[in-house]
């Protein structure tokens, strides 16, 4: 199930939606995402959840959906915390 602050955010990035619930399935491209849209997004995105998408997800199959997107987004988080968490145990703190 996709955050609602996840929701919040993309759904500001799409003139298209136009009132309509955003869904895992909903396309992107078909609700106006388009690559300056995109960029502005993966911003927005990486600014509200602190997690930056790797080079290998910056592309057409995860920016297809918002589900999509959202799976990306959260294995980046995961890996982030994942990070967080061996820096944290190596320090010895």
């Amino acid at each position: 199930m996709m955050d609602r602050e996840f929701v919040e955010v993309v759904s500001s990035h799409l003139p298209f939606l136009n009132g309509r619930t955003l869904t895992a399935s909903s396309s992107l491209r078909e609700l106006g995402l388009d690559s300056m849209r995109s960029i502005d997004l993966l911003f927005a995105l990486e600014d509200t959840f602190g997690a930056s998408l790797p080079d290998e997800d910056l592309n057409d199959a995860t920016f297809a959906t918002a589900g999509s997107l959202w799976q990306a987004l959260n294995a980046a988080r995961t890996a982030a915390g994942a990070a967080g968490t061996a820096e944290t145990a190596g320090s010895g703190t």
